[in-house]
This record gives C-alpha cells, structure tokens and sequence, in this order.
C-alpha cells in the first residue's frame, strides 16, 4: 500500500506542506488500478486529456466489445475505434499493444518480477508509451513506491503552487527531495489539486 505510516510519518518530517494537505483535506485513497492490457490501455486513452474524457473513450471502446481483452482489441477496424471516439493515434498505439500481446511480443506479465527500471524500459519500448504512461502504470498498477509522474500536470501544477517552481523541470528535481516515497507525495498533491477544486478523483472508478 503506497498510502502508508511509514510513508507518512517521512513526508511530514521532510515538509511542512504535507503536513499542511493532510490537515486540511485528511488522507487521500490509496488508488489502484489492477494490472495488465486494460489497465494499461486506460492509461493510453489518458494521455494529453483529463481523467473523465479518458474514462468516456474508454467506455465507448469497451461497449463495442464483450470482454477488454487483447484478441477482442485486435479485431476491431481503424473505423471501429475513432467511432469510439478515439483518434487515429491512440487507436494505432492499442491495437499495437494487442497485437504485440497475441504475437507474444509484449509480456506485460513480466513486469511485476523486473525492477522499477528494467519496467519502465520495458514499457516505453511500447510504440505509444512514454515515461508519464509508464510511470502512471507502475504507480497505480504495480504500486511502485517511489514514483513520480513527471509530466502530470496537475501534479505541475500543484508543485508550482506549494514550492513556487518554475516549470516541470524544477517541479521534477523538486520531486527528488521526497525519494524513498514519491508514489505517497504524488498521492498527496493529486489529493490537494482534487479537494481544493471540489472534485472527487475519478480513478477511483476508473
């Protein structure tokens, strides 16, 4: 579990701010996605949008199939997917991760027996995969505890606010300070950016 004592106890101590979150808006969930090809796929329909257009796309694919699995992904037409609504670009990036699944090129399986690092070089040889897409599925999915997703911008957004950086560069050395527990500290923050909007985090229902 990411949301942890001991992760806590560590953030506290290393920064007033955190300190401050939890005062203000209690402890966040410790979101999880389960692993694999759907998860995965969520997270590619993600990209570049927010969290409740990537939800809809994903529920529009998911309707047109019976189970969201790789072989059913794989048999749907380039048409069939921007009727979903998903542009050309994310659709040949899911239908490459299916197919590379059923040809046995991709073993996302595996993933969970390699280190934070071996993953992710794993994840971002994925055509359509970058680092705030594997970094997103070894937090969530995996439950790596030292993750920040360093092209989030909520996560940006929130680290400018807090420590007054200047761009995602600073946001992400910034990041450094709370290593062994990012994975906690992105919790947090995406925790503050949520309550302090009055919205509830739609992970939890993705």
């Amino acid at each position: 579990m990411i949301i942890n004592d001991d992760a806590i106890t560590y953030l506290k101590a290393h920064d007033q701010k955190f300190a401050q979150i939890i005062e203000l808006y209690g402890l966040p969930s410790s979101w999880s996605r389960p692993q694999g090809f759907e998860t995965l796929c969520k997270i590619i329909l993600e990209q570049q949008v927010s969290l409740e257009s990537g939800k809809a796309a994903y529920e529009k694919l998911a309707a047109r199939i019976k189970v969201f699995d790789a072989s059913h992904i794989a048999r749907l037409t380039a048409d069939e997917m921007r009727a979903a609504s998903i542009s050309r670009q994310k659709a040949g990036y899911i239908l490459g991760l299916a197919n590379g699944i059923l040809d046995n090129t991709v073993d996302l399986e595996a993933l969970p027996t390699l280190t934070v690092e071996e993953a992710t070089e794993v994840l971002v040889s994925i055509k359509g995969i970058g680092p705030w897409t594997a970094e997103v599925y070894l937090l969530f999915a995996l439950q790596a505890p030292d993750i920040y997703p360093r092209g989030d911008i909520a996560l940006i957004n929130t680290i400018k606010e807090l420590w007054s950086v200047k761009d995602s560069s600073e946001a992400l050395e910034k990041s450094i300070d709370w290593s062994p527990y990012r994975s906690a500290a992105s919790f947090l923050l995406w925790h503050h950016y949520l309550s302090k909007r009055g919205r509830v985090n739609p992970i939890e229902s993705l």
